[in-house]
C-alpha cells in the first residue's frame, strides 16, 4: 500500500454544485472522496477544461476513470459510471502546454448523460449520498480495517511513520474505507467497484479482502526473505535473487521452478530428430541438469552445451536446384569466363541428379587476387539454392579455431566449422574457406592439420569437434577453399582438395567484365545513370593498358570508380551536361598521367638483353635480363635480389656457354681477363625459380657474340648442362603477361605444348609459338641471326685430346 497524499478529515461544510459539471477522464487511477492527489493533464480537451476552470461558477469538476487507458477521446460508454466530484486546489502549467493538477475528492457522483463533447465533455451528474452507519457491525468492521492497515504499514518500511497516525485520526467508517482504498495497490477495475459501492459495510468488507490479500503477500515475502537468508548466508546477490524468485513462484503456484524450462528442453530433444549418439548424450546431460543447483557454474556449462547440440542442424537441408540450364544462367550472370569452375559445378549437379546421395565436392580455387574467387563461392550457393557461409582462415594459427575447445575450459566454444553450420542452419551449405594458403601455426597447434579431417570426403562424415564430442556429418557440405599460391598449402591438405586454377584475365575478358559488371555496379553505387555518364570501350581499354597492371580486375574497378567519382563531383556542383569519356585526354582529367607504358618500348637494340617470362602470385610478368662484360678476373656477379635456384640457373647457363664457346664463335679464353655481370631489373622484388635459364643463356650468348635479341620475342624454360630445355609451370599466366606487353613470339619448352590448351584461343591466335627442346633451337628463334662457329684447326683438336688424357690420368676412376 502506498500513500499518495495525506487527506484532512472531511468538513461538514460541503461545497455546493449543480447537476451539470465538466468531466475530466483519468487513466489508470480512481479518485476517492477525501483524497488529495496530483494528476498530469495533456489531452487537448482536458487542457481546454483546465484553462476554462476560472470561468466556471466554482472550481469543481467531475472525475471519472477510463475503462481502457489507450482510448484518447473517451465517450460516456468508455468511462466507469461512478466517479468523484473534485475541487481543483492548484493548476500548474508546463512549458510544453500541459498541466499538473492537485485535486481533492469531495463526494461520489454518477454520470447520467453527456450534454456536450466540445471543447470538452460536460455531463449531467447525480450526487450519491452515503447512508449513515452508526451500528456496532460497522464499527467492528472499521476496527478490523484499522488494525490490518497498521500491520501493512509496519511491513512496508518505505511508508512514513505518520501513516499510522492518519489511520487513527479518521473515525467515520466510510471515510476510513475510502482512505485505505485510495492507497491500495490494486487494479483500476477493483478500485472502480469500491467507489461504486455505496453501502459502507459492504465497501469495508471489499477493502478488507483486498487489504488482507496484500498483507498475506507481504508476510510471505518476509518469510521467504528470512528462509533464504538462513539457507544461503553469504552467497552472491545474484543467487539470492534467483532463490527468491523461485520461492515466490512456488508459493503462488504459478511455476514449478526451473522444471518447466527443463521440460521444454526435453521436448526440444524429442522433436530435434537427433542421431542416436547425439540423442543419448543430450538425454544424459539433461538428466545431470535436473540434479544441479541453478546458480552453479556447472549448470550454465551443461545448459550451454545442450543448447549447442540442439541448435546445430542434424537433418535439415535445402533442396538443390537441379535445373542445369538455370544454374548455368546464374553462374554466367555473376561472373564472366571462369569456364573450368562453372563446368565442374555443372558436372557435380548432373551427377547429383542421377545419384541423390552424392557427397559434396571439396574444391580449391587457386589464382591471383581480384579474379573473383570469393565472390564465386557466393554465386555457387545462389545457383544451387543453398545457404552460404564464409570463414576467413588468413592468420589463423590456433587449432582450436577449427576443432573448438574442450568444455573443461572457461568460455569454451565449438570451432568455426560447427559455428558455421549453426549459422547456416542447414547440413548442406556452401562453406567457403577463404585464404587457406595463409594459415599460420605455432605452439597452439597447426590449423591446417585440423583441416585434414574436414576436407577429406572419406572422413568428414564423422568430424569430431572438441566441444561437441559427438561425430558430426559434414559429407553433404560443399567446401570451397581459395588460395593465391599452392606452395604454402601443406601437401597432405592439398592432396585432399580438387584444385581449379583460375588464371588472370585477358585484355578482352577484362573489357567484357568492366562493361557487363564493374561499370553498372559503380554507376549504381555512386548515384549516377548511364544517361549522365558514358565510358566507351576505347576508354576502358586505355584504363586496362595504361592505368592498371594486374591479373584480376580490382585495380580496374578502382580506376573506373575514380572516373565516376570525378563526374559525380561535377554533377553535384550543378553540371547536368551528359559526360562522355572516350580517350586518353578525357581520362587524364580524372586519373592523371598514364602509370604504365608498353614494355615493348623499353626494349633496346643492344646485345646482352633478353626478355623472359615469370610467374608471380598475382599473375604473370615479363622480366628483362641484362648481361654486361668488364675487365676482371673471371668472376660472375648476379644482382636483382635473386633466389638460390635462379642463381644456379645462371651458373648452369654460363657453364654451358663456356663448354660450347667455339660453337657460337666465342673465344675460349673470354673469361680469363673479364668479369660478367647479370642483372634483372625491379631489384626490390625477390625473384626465384629455374624458368629463367634459357633467358639468361640467350642474354649471355647475345653479349659475347654481339648479336642482338629480337625485340618482339620472350622466352621461358629450364636448362641443363647437356643443353636440354625442360618444362616449366604457370604457362598460361606467362603467356597472358607476354600478350599484355605486346610480345609477338614466345619460346616455350616442347613438353609444355599441351598446356597451351588452357590459354584463350584469341590470345593464341595473336602470338607465334616456338617449341624447343635444345638450346640451339632457342638461339635460332631468339637471335636476329645465328653466330658463326669458330674454325676448328688440327692443333686445337690435338690440344683438346691431350687435355682429355691428362684429366683421365688425374681422375680417381682411372685405376678402375
Amino acid at each position: 500500500m502506498s500513500e499518495k497524499k495525506n487527506q484532512p478529515p472531511r468538513s461538514e461544510e460541503e461545497v455546493t454544485f449543480g447537476d451539470e459539471l465538466p468531466v475530466l477522464p483519468i487513466r489508470n487511477a480512481v479518485l476517492f472522496p477525501g483524497a488529495v492527489a496530483p494528476f498530469d493533464v495533456g489531452r487537448e480537451k482536458s487542457v481546454a477544461l483546465v484553462e476554462d476552470v476560472d470561468n466556471l461558477p466554482g472550481p469543481i469538476i467531475a472525475i471519472f476513470a477510463q475503462r481502457d487507458p489507450s482510448t484518447d477521446d473517451p465517450g460516456a460508454e468508455d468511462l466507469y459510471p461512478v466517479g468523484c466530484a473534485a475541487r481543483v486546489l492548484k493548476a500548474l502549467k508546463h512549458s510544453s502546454g500541459n498541466y499538473s493538477l492537485i485535486l481533492q475528492g469531495l463526494t461520489r457522483i454518477r454520470l447520467d448523460s453527456v450534454l456536450a463533447t466540445a471543447p470538452y465533455m460536460r455531463a449531467k451528474i447525480r450526487r450519491m449520498e452515503e447512508p449513515a452507519t452508526e451500528d456496532v457491525e460497522a464499527e467492528a468492521l472499521a476496527m478490523s480495517l484499522r488494525d490490518i492497515a497498521k500491520q501493512v504499514i509496519q511491513l512496508m518500511p518505505e511508508l512514513p511513520r505518520e501513516a499510522g497516525s492518519l489511520i487513527d485520526s479518521i473515525q467515520a467508517p466510510g471515510a476510513l474505507a475510502d482512505l485505505v482504498a485510495a492507497n491500495l495497490d490494486a487494479p483500476v477495475e477493483e478500485k472502480a467497484q469500491l467507489i461504486e459501492t455505496i453501502d459502507v459495510k459492504e465497501r469495508i468488507r471489499k477493502v478488507l479482502r483486498l487489504l488482507t490479500r496484500q498483507l498475506e503477500i507481504l508476510k510471505m515475502r518476509e518469510r521467504i526473505n528470512s528462509q533464504i537468508k538462513e539457507e544461503m548466508g553469504k552467497n552472491q546477490r545474484e543467487y539470492v535473487l534467483r532463490q527468491q524468485l523461485k520461492a515466490i513462484k512456488e508459493e503462488l503456484g504459478e511455476d514449478d521452478g526451473d522444471q518447466g524450462d527443463l521440460d521444454g528442453l526435453e521436448d526440444r530433444i524429442s522433436k530435434a530428430n537427433l542421431p542416436t549418439e547425439a540423442e543419448t548424450v543430450a538425454k544424459k546431460q539433461l538428466k545431470r541438469l535436473r540434479t544441479m543447483q541453478v546458480g552453479s557454474a556447472e549448470y550454465t556449462v551443461v545448459r550451454t552445451y545442450l543448447d549447442w547440440i540442439l541448435d546445430v542442424p542434424w537433418t535439415q537441408s535445402t533442396p538443390d536446384n537441379l535445373d542445369i540450364p538455370s544454374v548455368r544462367k546464374v553462374l554466367d550472370e555473376d561472373h564472366y569466363g571462369l569456364e573450368k569452375v562453372k563446368k565442374r559445378i555443372l558436372e557435380y549437379l548432373a551427377v547429383r541428379k542421377l545419384k541423390q546421395d552424392k557427397k559434396g565436392p571439396i574444391l580449391c580455387l587457386l589464382g591471383p587476387p581480384g579474379v573473383g574467387k570469393t565472390s564465386l563461392g557466393r554465386s555457387i550457393a545462389r545457383a544451387l539454392g543453398r545457404k552460404f557461409h564464409r570463414v576467413s582462415l588468413g592468420g589463423v594459427h590456433d587449432e582450436a579455431a577449427i576443432r573448438g575447445h574442450r568444455r573443461t575450459y572457461v568460455g569454451a566454444l565449438p570451432g568455426q566449422i560447427i559455428q558455421g553450420m549453426k549459422k547456416s542452419g542447414m547440413i548442406n551449405p556452401v562453406f567457403m574457406m577463404d585464404e587457406v594458403d595463409k594459415i599460420g601455426h605455432d605452439f597452439r597447434g597447426d590449423p591446417s592439420a585440423a583441416l585434414l579431417e574436414v576436407l577429406d570426403p572419406e572422413q568428414n562424415n564423422t568430424f569430431a569437434d572438441h566441444y561437441l564430442e559427438i561425430p558430426y556429418d559434414l559429407s553433404n557440405v560443399m567446401f570451397v577453399a581459395t588460395a593465391n599460391v599452392a606452395d604454402p598449402i601443406p601437401p597432405p591438405l592439398r592432396d585432399r582438395m580438387e584444385i581449379l586454377e583460375i588464371p588472370g584475365y585477358t585484355r578482352r575478358e577484362k573489357l567484357a567484365i568492366a562493361r557487363q559488371h564493374l561499370l553498372p555496379k559503380q554507376l549504381s553505387e555512386h548515384g549516377l545513370t548511364a544517361e549522365q555518364l558514358e565510358i566507351t570501350d576505347r576508354a576502358l581499354e586505355e584504363i586496362i593498358d595504361h592505368y592498371t597492371r594486374e591479373a584480376g580486375v580490382r585495380s580496374l574497378e578502382r580506376q573506373v570508380a575514380s572516373v565516376i567519382r570525378g563526374v559525380a563531383v561535377k554533377v553535384a556542383e550543378g553540371d547536368t551536361q551528359r559526360r562522355r569519356v572516350d580517350n586518353e585526354d578525357d581520362l587524364h582529367e580524372f586519373l592523371g598521367a598514364a602509370k604504365y607504358t608498353s614494355e615493348v618500348a623499353e626494349r633496346t637494340a643492344e646485345s646482352g638483353v633478353a626478355t623472359g617470362l615469370a610467374w608471380t602470385s598475382v599473375g604473370g610478368e615479363i622480366l628483362f635480363i641484362e648481361a654486361t662484360r668488364m675487365y676482371g678476373t673471371g668472376k660472375l656477379q648476379l644482382t636483382g635480389q635473386l633466389g638460390d635456384v635462379m642463381k644456379e640457373s645462371a651458373q648452369a647457363a654460363l657453364s654451358f656457354v663456356r663448354s660450347n664457346a667455339s660453337r657460337y664463335g666465342i673465344p675460349k679464353d673470354f673469361l680469363e681477363k673479364s668479369d660478367l655481370h647479370i642483372h634483372i631489373p625491379a631489384g626490390a622484388m625477390p625473384k626465384d625459380g629455374p624458368s629463367a635459364g634459357v633467358t639468361i643463356f640467350t642474354a649471355l650468348v647475345s653479349l659475347l657474340t654481339g648479336v642482338t635479341v629480337r625485340p618482339d620475342v620472350a622466352m621461358t624454360g629450364e636448362i641443363t648442362l647437356r643443353g636440354r630445355v625442360l618444362p616449366i609451370g604457370g604457362l598460361k599466366e606467362k603467356v597472358l603477361a607476354a600478350h599484355r606487353a605486346g610480345i609477338k613470339r614466345i619460346i616455350v619448352p616442347e613438353r609444355n605444348r599441351a598446356d597451351l590448351e588452357e590459354v584463350p584461343k584469341e590470345v593464341v591466335d595473336e602470338l607465334q609459338f616456338f617449341f624447343v627442346s635444345r638450346m640451339e633451337q632457342v638461339l635460332e628463334a631468339a637471335l636476329d641471326r645465328m653466330p658463326e662457329p669458330s674454325p676448328v684447326t688440327e692443333e686445337v683438336k690435338e690440344g683438346d685430346k691431350k687435355d682429355g688424357e691428362k684429366a683421365a690420368e688425374k681422375s680417381p676412376m682411372a685405376s678402375n
